[in-house]
């Protein structure tokens, strides 16, 4: 890794010797926070690396600073300075993911999404074959949250090689760091449009993409077709192909319900009939993203569910 990468990978380990947590919030509810009056300045690791204030340098350990200074991730102002990253907690672990707003198209995003999805995540997890080699695929791993709680989880029991693949380099390298601050071991990453630059098969592969339509078309966000769910389709009609024998696929995307129709369910239903997959599909959120409920395409739909794709050979389908 360059200087810079392993400044944050200091930073991070500073953070977690600190006892640093901080669980982030959706863009909203985090600017509502920032705005409260009393709330200009951080005078905390959490204001700093959590909320994102600014700050002065005076109020945080001076090897922070310039960690920061090194990883060339410190925003300098007049009268203070900010972070250009985060950092937020996960379980034991802790992520450094992109700054707030997180408006450039380029932005790696770990907020409520990344929370429920490890939920689930270790939930699917429960009665998976781990015998012999085995690997975990994460597509569209963003800060690498996914495949890196999940090797956690299944560390005490096997020693799993972890494929983390991105669109994004800015993401490829935050998964890197950040694997790096957790000592997860056998991790490597690809620059890869979903399969197009893997050929390993997984035994479990999981994936929480965009699954919104974004005008601005932020990688993280963004997940095309009519409804924001057309990467999640192809995700699914390419993992079935590279499940190893025994092997799960875990995806967590979102759907529009109108006129009371999952949309993403019924263009998933005729991919699987003819596929003749057996898999569990559940709605774990009944009311996500309600703001975009007010424009185009969703102000046709009664609400945006988040839902969990759990698909595996040998077991009977329900839903």
């Amino acid at each position: 890794m360059e200087a810079q990468d392993q400044a944050l990978i200091a930073l991070g380990e500073d953070l977690q010797a600190a006892g640093y947590r901080f669980t982030t919030l959706t863009p909203k509810s985090h600017h509502r926070v920032n705005s409260r009056i009393g709330n200009e300045l951080a005078i905390s690791l959490e204001g700093v690396f959590g909320w994102n204030r600014p700050f002065r340098r005076e109020d945080v350990p001076a090897r922070m600073v310039a960690l920061l200074e090194e990883a060339d991730e410190l925003e300098i102002s007049e009268d203070s300075v900010r972070s250009r990253v985060r950092f937020s907690s996960l379980a034991d672990q802790l992520f450094v993911h992109s700054s707030y707003p997180t408006e450039s198209a380029d932005a790696v995003f770990f907020g409520p999404d990344t929370y429920r999805f490890t939920r689930a995540l270790k939930q699917a997890l429960q009665g998976l074959e781990l015998t012999g080699p085995f690997t975990i695929i994460d597509i569209g791993c963003g800060s690498g949250a996914g495949g890196l709680f999940a090797a956690l989880q299944l560390l005490p029991q096997t020693q799993a090689d972890i494929i983390l693949s991105d669109i994004n380099p800015k993401a490829l390298r935050y998964a890197r760091i950040n694997a790096a601050i957790n000592s997860i071991p056998n991790v490597r990453t690809v620059l890869s449009d979903v399969f197009d630059q893997i050929n390993d098969p997984g035994n479990l592969i999981i994936s929480n993409p965009p699954y919104l339509v974004d005008s601005s078309a932020r990688l993280y966000r963004h997940g095309g077709g009519e409804f924001g769910f057309e990467l999640s389709l192809r995700i699914v009609e390419t993992s079935i192909d590279r499940l190893a024998p025994g092997g799960r696929l875990v995806l967590y995307t979102g759907t529009p319900v109108i006129g009371g129709v999952d949309k993403f369910y019924k263009a998933l239903g005729p991919l699987l009939e003819a596929r003749h997959c057996s898999y569990r599909y559940e709605e774990i959120d009944p009311d996500v993203f309600g703001e975009e409920l007010e424009s185009a395409p969703y102000d046709r739909a009664d609400r945006i569910a988040v839902v969990v794709l759990t698909l595996e050979a040998g077991k009977e389908s329900t839903s």
